[in-house]
């Protein structure tokens, strides 16, 4: 038996089996795939590939505005794939935490198939491995969630998309958020002629208004079709070429078709299969394990991380759950999950768009704010690299001055709220960020200037010597 035993290799699972080794437990982590979960081998690391192959697509066509003259781009789809899987592999052959793991000395068993329990503390495996723990954490993440709608078998999922191995003439996405429109966005920019459709009044509900609005005119301006608040759906149906959706809006009964339909709403625990009744894991309302303030379940011996509990489904916060999860295992429940820090999230859509802490509307419910914002247009880089859609907008706290909110649209959005991120997290005022020396011209220096003028609302001298 195992001092502490880990179902799922993801971030959370991967963590918390190198803190349980190093506090000197006989661990063993057992996933259903290959080491890295979700993340390395279906989320972040292929998408952004894909991505990435996009961006460089849309950055060969304005090769001509500086002089350098080449053939319209042309996209060799099984190539992409091939170096999609190169990625892949070598993400995992060089990670540092694989590393780790195997100097700690745990014991790992990858693509073992689901997992499953026979009893509090055993384990057995599709493949027909069997494991005991004294202890136990769960992080087995999420899936799609699916709908209980006629012919939903026939729709795909976004991890289906990514493993196309051809592009198809037309796509239809369901689910306007971070999912959905990465979806959308790679393989609009491929050539594939998307439809989208969002049940809510926006795209990117819980994004700033602004946000959405922004993406949602973006998304339209290239040619792709965006519906928002488009109804109910009825059913999907198999077609001779692909999928009809049936829905229903304003009364009236429509239909649309694509070669593939998307259904993106929602991330569910992926815990179906896991018999948590046999080991007297309950549950909450929602489907997630449910865990205390010690990620600690409703069995004293099994405790839970990352998205598998539903708190806050992405990667950081999964890595934070991994640690405390891992030590409460080993040391019993000492260390608590604590008040969540900024954690900045976003998308590689065209244009991108990300952001760190409160919307301005949710900000607004409990503070005085100040919001300001610069446009893309009115900053140096961007107009150098011809990328000049998009803004930094700061939601500011009146009263101690500090950054409640960074939301941004454009070129390097993601790494823009990195640096905010750092400021929320440091208690920083918005006029001491407005005095850092950012390198000029870069795309970060755009945060610099609209904490300038955040700061000169709230009636604070500043000067911009610094960033010229």
């Amino acid at each position: 038996m195992f001092d502490v035993l880990v179902i799922g290799a993801g971030p959370a699972g991967v963590i918390a089996t190198i803190r349980a080794a190093e506090l000197g437990a006989r661990t063993a982590l057992v996933t259903s795939g290959a080491f890295g979960g979700m993340a390395a081998n279906d989320g972040p690391v292929p998408v952004r590939v894909l991505a990435h192959a996009a961006r460089l697509m849309r950055e060969a066509r304005q090769l001509g505005q500086y002089g350098v003259a080449v053939s319209e781009p042309a996209l060799d789809y099984e190539r992409l794939l091939a170096r999609g899987r190169q990625v892949v592999r070598d993400v995992r052959l060089h990670s540092s935490l694989r590393q780790q793991v195997d100097a700690l000395g745990a014991t790992v068993h990858e693509n073992a198939g689901p997992a499953r329990f026979s009893d509090p503390h055993t384990v057995e495996t599709e493949s027909g491995l069997r494991l005991e723990g004294e202890k136990i954490i769960l992080c087995t993440g999420g899936v799609s969630r699916r709908l209980p709608i006629p012919g939903f078998e026939w729709t795909s999922t976004h991890s289906d998309a990514w493993r196309l191995t051809s592009l198809p003439p037309s796509m239809l996405i369901v689910g306007g958020g971070a999912t959905g429109l990465q979806v959308a966005s790679i393989f609009h920019a491929f050539g594939t002629r998307v439809q989208l459709f969002e049940a809510a009044p926006r795209i990117l509900a819980t994004e700033d208004v602004e946000v959405a609005a922004a993406i949602a005119a973006a998304f339209r301006e290239s040619g792709m079709a965006v519906k928002e608040g488009f109804g109910r759906i009825e059913s999907f149906e198999k077609t001779a070429a692909g999928v009809r959706m049936i829905f229903s809006s304003g009364g009236a009964r429509q239909a649309v078709e694509a070669t593939l339909a998307v259904v993106a709403v929602g991330w569910v625990a992926d815990t179906e299969r896991l018999r948590l009744a046999a080991a007297g894991v309950e549950s909450t309302p929602r489907g997630f394990v449910k865990v205390d303030e010690y990620l600690r379940t409703s069995a004293a011996h099994v405790f839970a991380a990352g998205d598998v509990t539903g708190r806050v489904m992405l990667a950081p916060p999964a890595l934070q759950d991994g640690f405390v999860a891992g030590t409460n295992a080993v040391r019993g429940p000492t260390m608590q999950t604590g008040d969540p820090r900024p954690i900045p999230a976003g998308g590689f859509t065209d244009p991108e768009y990300a952001h760190v802490g409160l919307t301005e509307e949710k900000a607004r419910e409990t503070h005085d704010v100040v919001v300001a914002s610069v446009h893309f247009d009115s900053t140096t880089r961007t107009i150098i690299d011809g990328h000049e859609f998009g803004f930094c907008k700061l939601v500011v706290d009146r009263r101690t001055h500090q950054i409640l909110g960074c939301h941004v649209v454009g070129e390097q959005a993601v790494e823009i709220t990195q640096v905010a991120a750092v400021a929320m997290a440091g208690a920083m005022r918005v006029e001491d960020v407005s005095h850092v020396p950012l390198s000029y011209p870069t795309y970060t220096e755009i945060l610099a200037l609209v904490a300038a003028e955040a700061a000169r609302r709230l009636d604070v001298n500043v000067s911009l010597q610094a960033h010229g």
